[in-house]
């Protein structure tokens, strides 16, 4: 795997391997399933992220298609719990001692032929379903109500049906029961061309989408051995943070609303609304889509404006958060809300402004810099009280780093062509990432021996977030819960792919 050091293991060595991992301080990120060779064996492959500046490290382990058993990790690195069951209910391999071992991303009732990612399930086939209840945790107590909100939500909401178990207005336990509208969107990949690849990884989550399509290209020229020109990556930096922009506006705008500060909300959304015109105006895409490609850029982009036309928005932005900043009600239902402990935090997964908000200082820009990242300095803001004000308190900086960023890009910006020839190797394998909007995006590709994509994992940020938010919601009360979720800033289409 490109891009990262690689370890190949037998299955009984996993476990070991992880464990001592852990202890020299790396974090594993994600884990994943591929079929190298279909109906003949399944290869597991484990993604850890150690020190700032020092490689990835790519641990896989090949299984025999007749006997694909694991023995599951979760109850030492909960982070992987989600991983394991997509990973059982999408290529079926089993995790001996997996601590939650109900359905995830296929719903109750699902009964595929054959595990989907098999490259041997036809994409056309219909999958069965029969009508079969939830088995949902149990909880038992005489005084516990229980509540299914949703999966149709109130407002422009994605679907994903929130299950409470309360008294009062006390909320004992949250489970959310998430995919109801999974696309199967790395299904999608098999067998595409790479250079078709990125239209399909911009559309993983509409507002990600130069985060999924950068870490994407990235994956595919890393597999490739393709460098692309200066220029290129100065324009991918801008586009990434016009990209982080937008979200964060629109996310406060968003807050706003779950805190009934009606003014607020219309201010963010206008706000996020004038930097997506911009984005239009530069690109002739307001979500920054059909821009990048592997090797480059499409098409150059002239800069010469963006700098004076964010200058008129920016006392707009400064004005709008401080005023947010200063306002009691607002504050009073943020602070103390959702929190988040660092510990927790760091087991479960949790990533992007979520995790440095619980006091985790990392950020892919800055300790594994890609695109013009390592030529520009940059302050990664940090809080530690770990609740819903200090994940605003994140953000807010983060507008101003964006800015700031933008504006050295353009000054800096080289001259030259903005993209590279790149030839599909047979064979070839990459890994790409990128610091996103709502943390960290990473894509995994394996090209097949006629340089067609096998297979494309991918890690969403927001796949990380949804299994880290339950834990805020424990013992807490309805009223405060739609702004603790509004502060985590997830989105369904990033989870569900």
């Amino acid at each position: 795997m490109k891009g990262a050091v690689e370890r190949v293991l037998r299955p009984e060595e996993i476990p070991q391997a992880c464990d001592d991992l852990m202890k020299a301080g790396a974090r594993l990120q994600m884990t994943y399933a591929w079929f190298p060779e279909p109906g003949q064996s399944v290869e597991v492959a484990y993604l850890a992220v150690t020190a700032p500046h020092e490689p990835f490290l790519f641990l896989r382990c090949s299984l025999p298609a007749d006997s694909p058993h694991l023995q599951s990790l979760a109850p030492q690195i909960p982070l992987l719990g989600w991983y394991e069951r997509e990973i059982q209910e999408l290529c079926g391999v089993i995790f001996d001692g997996h601590p939650e071992p109900r359905p995830l991303v296929l719903h109750e009732g699902a009964h595929p032929s054959m595990p989907p990612l098999d490259p041997r399930y036809q994409p056309d086939e219909m999958m069965p379903f029969t009508s079969e209840p939830w088995d949902r945790p149990p909880v038992e107590g005489d005084d516990v109500q229980t509540l299914p909100f949703g999966p149709v939500r109130a407002d422009v909401l994605e679907s994903a049906q929130i299950f409470f178990y309360y008294i009062g207005e006390a909320i004992l336990h949250c489970h959310p029961r998430l995919f109801f509208k999974h696309r199967g969107m790395e299904k999608r990949f098999e067998g595409t061309s790479p250079s078709l690849g990125v239209v399909l990884a911009e559309r993983i989550s509409g507002v990600d989408s130069i985060a999924h399509s950068l870490a994407y290209c990235q994956a595919i020229e890393a597999a490739c051995g393709c460098e692309i020109p200066e220029r290129a990556r100065y324009l991918r930096t801008v586009l990434a943070e016009l990209e982080r922009l937008y979200n964060h506006l629109h996310y406060f705008g968003h807050l706003c609303h779950t805190t009934t500060l009606k003014v607020g909300e219309a201010q963010g959304k206008l706000l996020a609304e004038q930097s997506k015109q911009i984005n239009g105006m530069l690109t002739g895409n307001r979500f920054l889509r059909g821009i990048l490609k592997p090797g480059g850029l499409r098409r150059d982009l002239d800069l010469s404006t963006l700098p004076e036309m964010l200058n008129r928005l920016q006392p707009e932005i400064t004005t709008y958060l401080r005023s947010m900043e200063e306002t009691n009600s607002h504050l009073d239902r943020l602070i103390t809300t959702g929190h988040l402990p660092l510990q927790t935090a760091y087991d479960q997964g949790a990533t992007g402004p979520v995790k440095r908000a619980s006091g985790i200082g990392r950020d892919l820009r800055g300790d594994h810099p890609y695109a013009a990242y390592d030529r520009l300095t940059m302050n990664i803001p940090v809080r530690t009280e770990g609740d819903a004000h200090a994940r605003v308190q994140i953000r807010m900086e983060e507008i101003h780093e964006s800015l700031s960023l933008i504006a050295r890009a353009a000054k800096d910006i080289p001259e030259g062509p903005v993209s590279s020839e790149i030839s599909y190797v047979s064979g070839g394998e990459g890994l790409g990432w990128c610091e996103g909007a709502r943390g960290s995006t990473y894509y995994c590709v394996h090209l097949d021996d006629a340089g067609l994509l096998a297979r494309v994992k991918i890690k969403s940020p927001s796949f990380s977030n949804w299994r880290v938010f339950p834990l805020t919601v424990h013992d807490t009360n309805m009223m405060d819960y739609a702004i603790n979720e509004a502060s985590f800033g997830l989105t369904m289409a990033g989870c569900d792919r």
